[in-house]
């Protein structure tokens, strides 16, 4: 099984494997593969379903498939500005100049170019742009300029971690110091001490294998089995039920609501008889809520799902990531940057929510911008203004997220955004095989609990809406795939 290792550009691994079952046990990665497996956590939920639903074997992630075909679907006339569609199916991340120096890239982007304003440079000096179609808020212009601005790197060599940074990770991706106790403990556990039914795999890694690792990551326990050992992917990928997340506690119209943030209501139709939500009749709040799902960071969403039994293992790269000792990092803005990774500038919005924050960026000479306020002498700090490229130019100071305002859709269980439209209403209805006597209104309200628990439950659940505000808090048991 073991492969030569031909390929430059390819990561050469070690993998100690049980012969007896054909599973890996776990592999020894040096920094350049750390420095891959890590960077998963920035990529923005919106590229990771792209990149699943092409896969050879596509993925359904929880309700995110259908939440991205919807805004695929949606006539661009919705949204606020020509942009906001592609910050949604094409967001962004804020590590990406970090990442472009990674020796495997499962997502090939190119730094996003940098925009300023060129009609007037001494007047809008400090206005950045990601997109050439903004219009500039000093002089409502939009004739811009390319900008090669370079990021600038604390420090040298690898991307997140430190040269000759070495770990051990295991087949359900728990990530172990090779030197301590803990690796000793793990190897009897594991049955990693007889010799008789282990043997040492050499393999050759490279974007594809990387890219099902990733995939594989999200449904198995055992991705590195099913990457290296087996010659197709996991084969239930495209039919796994997510269902098994953790139920949510709604607040029904009348429960006491977080007064300190506004929240957002909606009404929900739903079957008596079932006890299940057909559908959601909202405004474009709620819809900018959804639809920021895709522009999150995988971190940021991994983070709120710590507590969560799932079928996958991808969160166990989160813990790994939280407790992996500092002294392996560069430094600490680049652990932060895996464990509170950010928003590109301008794809927030006031009164989001979620609560994650956006990248700030400082000018480091005339040329150069970094993140990294460590590297910058406090009196010469200057953070760079990015222009909010979903407002173009709009006169409603009111507005907020990507749609038009006012706006009303209609949101199926299981996230299929429309429109408003009785006529889809009604095909809602006659596929679920529900009458109309026997449907009831319900308002609820979400707030920012409620917000994070959407998130999660639209990576784990095929019913989100169900199991957000109709089934009572339960905690499944996941049985280990052996």
């Amino acid at each position: 099984m073991a492969q030569k290792v031909s390929d430059a550009k390819n990561i050469s691994l070690k993998a100690l494997v049980d012969k007896g079952r054909n599973r890996v046990i776990f592999v020894e990665a040096d920094n350049d593969f750390i420095d891959v497996l890590f960077s998963f956590l920035t990529l923005p939920m919106g590229k990771i379903v792209r990149l699943a639903r092409d896969h050879s074997t596509p993925l359904e992630l929880g309700c995110m498939n259908k939440l991205y075909q919807s805004i695929e679907k949606l006539d661009v006339q919705v949204f606020r500005s020509n942009v906001c569609k592609d910050m949604l199916l094409l967001p962004h991340s804020a590590a990406n100049c970090h990442c472009k120096n990674l020796k495997l890239k499962i997502i090939d982007d190119a730094e996003p170019t940098r925009f300023k304003c060129a009609y007037n440079y001494n007047s809008c000096p400090s206005w950045i742009s990601y997109y050439s179609t903004v219009i500039c808020p000093s002089c409502s212009c939009t004739n811009y300029n390319e900008v090669h601005l370079s990021v600038e790197d604390s420090q040298v060599g690898g991307v997140f971690v430190k040269e000759r940074a070495r770990v051990i990770i295991t087949d359900d991706l728990q990530v172990i110091c090779p030197s301590s106790a803990a690796s000793i403990s793990l190897f009897t556990k594991l049955g990693a001490t007889n010799s008789n039914t282990t043997e040492e795999l050499t393999f050759s890694i490279g974007v594809e294998q990387v890219l099902n690792l990733l995939v594989s990551s999200f449904v198995s326990k055992t991705p590195f089995t099913e990457t290296l050992l087996k010659p197709n992917p996991v084969p239930k990928l495209g039919c796994v039920n997510f269902s098994q997340g953790k139920c949510i506690e709604s607040q029904t119209s009348g429960d006491s609501i977080d007064e300190e943030t506004e929240n957002i209501s909606i009404k929900l139709i739903v079957s008596k008889s079932k006890n299940v939500v057909c559908y959601a009749e909202v405004r474009e709040d709620f819809v900018n809520l959804i639809f920021s799902f895709l522009t999150l960071p995988l971190g940021f969403i991994l983070k709120q799902m710590l507590d969560s039994p799932w079928k996958g293992c991808i969160d166990q790269l989160c813990k790994g990531v939280l407790d992996f000792d500092e002294q392996f990092f560069k430094s600490n803005y680049h652990k932060e940057l895996l464990c509170n990774p950010k928003l590109v500038p301008g794809f927030s919005y006031e009164n989001n929510l979620l609560g994650i924050e956006q990248a700030v960026y400082y000018r480091f000479s005339d040329r150069k911008l970094t993140a990294d306020r460590s590297i910058i002498p406090s009196m010469s700090l200057e953070a760079l203004k990015f222009l909010d490229p979903k407002s173009h130019g709009d006169k409603d100071t009111s507005a907020r997220g990507f749609l038009k305002e006012p706006a009303f859709f209609t949101v199926t269980d299981n996230l299929d955004v429309r429109p408003v439209s009785p006529i889809f209403q009604l095909s809602v209805l006659n596929d679920l095989k529900v009458h109309f006597t026997d449907i009831e209104d319900r308002t609820v309200h979400v707030g920012k609990n409620e917000a994070l628990h959407l998130l999660v439950a639209s990576v784990v659940s095929d019913s989100i809406l169900t199991d957000a505000f109709l089934r009572k808090p339960k905690e499944p048991s996941i049985k280990q795939e052996q």
